[in-house]
């Protein structure tokens, strides 16, 4: 293999091969490495690469278009140019927001000074959650796992304001940084919000014991993954139907109780902690959720702790950066129409089109091979991946926003506007079947995801795009970049969590016992792996908690490579600056997962993140993939060996 040392003709610069290190031991740091080392993050930043890259291109090309939106200062009412231009300079007026303080809050603060009793505290609960504000639990909308046809209300754990369970109760080094830390927040944010100094030491007490309680309480995140788990469909007594009825939802006959144990706990606590100190706990989420929103005091409060504490970032964006990203987040269809007009060629969906019927054929044709699946489980296995839809670039029905009248001068106003929105299209769908053409995300955000409850694949417009996708790069990029995405959320359907419901959404079980022993063993064979690795210090990788990441990373790659082989027999094969084009893609692959992130970020992601981090994204695939050993000659003594009978292979 010849690295070369010109910016490659097929969309990968060869200047970030790292020759000192041999493909065979750490390919990641080999592909990446030199690239790795030049890499600096921005102060405003946690963390660069292929996605940084990519939301920072999609941010440039937002801006260009609120840039103009925003020249223009009197457009029709209504329109998507009004209602953009008057949210953004809203966000974006700190003279106001500052002169307002801590008042936009003050409906919420008094009526949770008001409460009184059992009954007026559980009433405030609902209100400050009709209100979006979070505390003690939640409650969202989704499908019912057992009859995707229908809407259910949820009831989840909640109530912290930290990541994770674990920030509470363990005692390692990182939880203990971020727990100290957060005390000295709520100092700081409470002095803020005018409280005396003695009462912010009690208060201090107050949220950490309620929060520690709740923290107890909650499901580990391992198990809260699996939907078997969370799936506990019960008729509601007068206390939550009264609950749901403050929420504007009447005559509720079922609801889906994620963690019971979690909620039984709640129940006790209602009655046992003091209302003094639930109406302290209360006021404190109040503050800390819309910290971010009110003045500039509170802003570089909230920036210092959820961002320099917990991610490392050391300075905060400009406001347009910050006004941009409200304005797109409240009114993300709006703001994705105009983007998909001005970024986004018909010509690039068709191709994406075909990349995934071809990936789907791919796919089948694997599944149709595999030696440990049966006839009888196989069979329903093509019948849920045939019935797979997909959503890609944009939606094909739009939100115009008619029932919300936003002002240019009232920032807090309309948030509450877009909450009051979205909670009543909510409502409305409540009382509906579930619409499966219905887009749940927006075209410009760059990501990708697969929906159990819908049997969907989505890809947004954003992401396909150049580190992902470019129609004018060579096909081992485009297959190795989107085609590996693609291929990883098909792959959702049928991981740990995504294996357990059907074609037709439905959580049931379709497979046979012997199948379903055979899947779960190799599933712990990528579970051992993950567990052997260190991310960093004493912290090292949750294996069952990013086992469905991992999974679908796996399957990601072969279904893309499979995918990649069968197109080279139709076009023919060609080096590229000394690479071969197994070569190519296996370098492309890995130039996609790239990043550098701030220690905080390393950290705080190996214990909340449920996908692995970027070199094991990238050395376990490959150390379980066959034609990555022949592709670079790894023998036996090489880092990245594995025995044959080591290699886990599911997909």
């Amino acid at each position: 293999m010849k690295s070369g040392q010109k910016k490659a003709s097929w969309g990968f610069d060869t200047k970030n091969i790292d020759t000192k290190v041999r493909p065979q031991d750490d390919f990641y740091h080999y592909a990446n490495g030199t690239w790795i080392k030049k890499a600096k993050i921005p102060p405003e930043e946690a963390q660069v690469g292929s996605f940084y890259d990519l939301r920072l291109e999609t941010e440039k090309q937002l801006k260009v278009i609120m840039d103009r939106v925003l020249v223009k200062k009197n457009h029709k009412k209504g329109t998507p140019e009004q209602l953009l231009s008057d949210y953004y300079r809203s966000a974006a007026d700190m003279k106001r927001r500052n002169a307002l303080g801590i008042k936009p809050l003050a409906e919420y603060r008094e009526k949770i000074d008001a409460i009184s009793s059992y009954e007026t505290l559980v009433s405030t609960i609902a209100y400050l959650h009709k209100e979006g504000v979070s505390g003690v639990w939640g409650s969202f909308m989704d499908q019912d796992f057992k009859d995707s046809t229908t809407y259910r209300m949820f009831l989840w754990q909640g109530g912290l304001s930290l990541p994770d369970r674990d920030y509470y109760l363990l005692d390692a080094p990182e939880q203990k940084r971020v727990r100290e830390a957060y005390v000295v927040h709520i100092e700081k944010l409470l002095k803020l919000a005018g409280f005396k100094k003695q009462d912010i030491s009690r208060a201090q007490e107050i949220v950490l014991h309620i929060e520690t309680r709740l923290a107890k309480a909650s499901m580990k995140k391992e198990d809260s993954r699996d939907p078997e788990k969370v799936y506990h469909k019960q008729t509601p007594d007068a206390f939550w139907k009264k609950y749901f009825e403050r929420l504007g939802i009447k005559n509720i006959s079922t609801v889906i109780v994620g963690q019971p144990d979690f909620f039984k706990e709640v129940a006790k606590m209602l009655k046992e902690v003091a209302l003094d100190d639930w109406k302290t706990y209360l006021e404190w989420h109040l503050i800390n959720d819309f910290a971010g929103t009110l003045s500039e005091a509170f802003v570089k409060e909230n920036f210092r702790f959820y961002s320099q504490v917990m991610y490392g970032t050391k300075k905060m964006k400009p406001m347009w950066r910050r006004a941009l990203s409200a304005a797109g987040g409240a009114l993300g269809e709006p703001l994705g129409k105009i983007y998909i007009k001005e970024y986004f060629p018909e010509s690039a969906k068709k191709k994406i089109d075909t990349l995934v019927t071809d990936l789907f054929a791919v796919y089948e044709g694997r599944i149709r091979e595999l030696d440990w699946m049966s006839p009888e489980t196989k069979k329903k296995a093509v019948a849920k991946l045939r019935v797979m839809k997909r959503k890609i670039a944009y939606p094909t029905k739009w939100d115009a926003y008619k029932d919300v009248s936003i002002s240019p001068t009232d920032y807090f106003g309309n948030m509450r506007q877009i909450h009051e929105h979205d909670r009543k299209k909510m409502l409305r769908k409540l009382k509906k079947p579930v619409d499966r053409t219905e887009w749940i995300t927006t075209p410009q955000v760059v990501n990708a995801f697969y929906n159990p409850g819908l049997n969907d694949i989505n890809f947004p417009a954003a992401i396909l795009q150049w580190p992902f996708f470019d129609p004018n790069a060579d096909d081992a990029l485009n297959y190795a970049g989107i085609g590996s995405v693609i291929g990883h959320e098909m792959t959702h359907g049928f991981d740990d969590s995504g294996a357990k419901f059907n074609g037709d959404g439905n959580m049931k079980d379709w497979w046979t016992p012997k199948d379903k022993k055979s899947f779960e063993q190799k599933g712990k064979m990528i579970v051992d792996q993950a567990n052997e690795y260190t991310v960093v210090d004493d912290i090292k990788l949750n294996g069952q908690h990013t086992l469905g990441e991992n999974i679908a990373d796996f399957g990601g790659l072969v279904i893309a490579y499979d995918a990649y082989q069968k197109h080279l027999a139709k076009t023919g094969r060609k080096d590229i600056d000394g690479l071969s084009p197994e070569q190519r893609f296996f370098l492309a692959f890995a130039q996609m997962e790239r990043s550098v992130s701030r220690p905080e970020v390393v950290k705080v992601r190996a214990l909340t993140d449920p996908h692995a981090n970027a070199q094991f994204r990238v050395n376990a695939p490959f150390s379980n993939f066959e034609p990555f050993y022949e592709t670079f000659n790894v023998k036996k003594g090489d880092k990245l060996y594995r025995e044959p009978k080591d290699r886990a292979k599911i997909w």
